[in-house]
């Protein structure tokens, strides 16, 4: 279930209600003032279990049906720096106990340059983490109000921004969608060479890899299922 299933069965239950309440209700919501997590849906919601229009069961039912669908909602209620760099890097290290979090210990050179690393005999792999979340890039608002599920036509910019190449030995490309985690692996070498690569500032050293709907298809050799993603890197870097 999605935002436009969500507003259509609410409408359903809307219906039923008096003119006056209807009006009523538009005229509540038109000046509503909201702040997470008071919203209009929770709202709507109220007012019609309030004009026993719904049961708490039925409530109940919506809710699940809503939240069981969008396992991934909650990761657009946090903050960038958040988001980027210590989910996606501990989602990582959860996914597969063989990337680690690099230090001194591990690499003498090591200055916060690169996120995680995989052991390869005497050596190690260095791994770069980029991470985003789709967003409906024709509506304003905060980013759980333009969430995107992964089968949404709507369009969608995920920019994979700050890439410093020649770093590390491969970089892991996560995108998030509400219902959805793909995860794309390229080497340094590939990086450098793909054709949507740019620079982040004109004249700077940190680029950017842009992912749409008009352009996924393309990413699709670099698409590693999670369980594989050390082992594919091994392989790729080797």
């Amino acid at each position: 279930m999605n935002k436009k299933n969500l507003d259509k069965k609410l409408a359903e239950w809307i219906k039923p209600l008096p003119q006056e309440s209807k009006k009523s209700l538009l005229a509540r919501l038109s000046g509503l003032k909201s702040i997470y997590p008071f919203n209009e849906y929770e709202y709507r919601l109220m007012y019609l279990l309030d004009k026993k229009i719904i049961t708490f069961q039925e409530y109940e039912k919506l809710r699940d049906a809503y939240v069981n669908a969008n396992p991934y909602l909650n990761l657009y209620n946090i903050s960038p720096r958040v988001f980027g760099e210590i989910w996606a890097q501990q989602h990582l290290v959860d996914v597969d106990a063989r990337f680690k979090k690099p230090s001194k210990e591990i690499d003498k050179k090591y200055s916060g340059d690169y996120d995680l690393y995989l052991e390869n005999g005497k050596k190690i792999i260095k791994v770069e983490v980029k991470a985003c979340r789709a967003i409906n890039t024709k509506l304003r608002g905060g980013l759980e109000t333009k969430a995107l599920d992964f089968e949404s036509s709507e369009p969608y910019w995920m920019n994979f921004q700050q890439i410093k190449l020649d770093i590390a030995d491969a970089f892991i490309f996560v995108g998030v969608w509400v219902d959805k985690i793909l995860y794309w692996v390229l080497t340094n070498k590939e990086v450098k060479k793909h054709p949507t690569i740019s620079h982040q500032h004109r004249g700077g050293i940190e680029y950017q890899i842009g992912i749409t709907e008009k352009n996924i298809k393309g990413f699709k050799k670099f698409l590693v299922e999670p369980a594989n993603l050390a082992t594919t890197i091994k392989a790729k870097v080797r």
